[in-house]
């Protein structure tokens, strides 16, 4: 006999509260992040202004800040806001931090008291909260095939946006992406090596989110 309740669309079997709750609570610990972060560079930026264009030099604030936004609006407008390429891009950007992190930062700098916490919230628990949330609470089934290159707009904007900046204030985000150090020809190995593993990981997203519809 089949079971009603199991057969169910997802959605129908977890209430619109606790989607928004849960999701009220990852954006509050994204928040968190980054008010830690930001209130402790303030402490040695001349003004609020500076330190807020200090933290939107790097891949994680802005992500979070992804994160942060979009996992408000599913809080406030609940199953409406669950938009598939949004939440695809949001998934796949984020677990980059915590992946990037992991393998290229964790250890390069030790950080004391609020910076010490925001780095943990930012780098490795939205990491984890976010696709967490997609595989408890998000439907399945909604991404196309080709969705990978559209998300690596994000990142590859940000890439850009980077250089950018570098090349006007001699100061890079990030040590891989230091051409004043490595030169052009190791920065681009290093951001094609990047977008590499970004595209494969989504299509082995795409591929587990029909696997999980099935």
């Amino acid at each position: 006999m089949n079971d009603p309740i199991a057969n169910a669309p997802l959605l129908e079997r977890h209430p619109t509260g606790m989607i928004r709750g849960t999701a009220a609570f990852v954006a509050l610990v994204a928040l968190a992040g980054l008010t830690l972060n930001f209130l402790a560079l303030f402490e040695s930026a001349p003004t609020a202004v500076s330190a807020i264009w200090t933290l939107l030099r790097y891949f994680t604030i802005t992500t979070n800040l992804m994160v942060a936004v979009l996992f408000i609006a599913i809080a406030v407008a609940g199953r409406a806001s669950l938009a598939p390429k949004w939440m695809g891009c949001a998934v796949l950007s984020i677990v980059l931090v915590g992946v990037v992190y992991a393998v290229l930062l964790s250890g390069l700098y030790q950080f004391t008291g609020g910076m010490y916490v925001a780095d943990v919230l930012l780098h490795r628990v939205t990491p984890i909260l976010v696709p967490l949330f997609w595989l408890a609470l998000v439907p399945k089934g909604n991404f196309r095939w080709h969705d990978p290159l559209i998300w690596a707009l994000y990142p590859l904007g940000y890439f850009a946006y980077a250089m950018i900046r570098g090349e006007a204030d001699g100061q890079y985000a990030y040590p891989f992406i230091n051409v004043a150090e490595l030169g052009w020809g190791q920065t681009a190995f290093n951001a094609v090596a990047i977008a590499t593993g970004y595209f494969l990981v989504g299509s082995a997203f795409i591929w587990l989110d029909r696997k999980l519809d099935r």
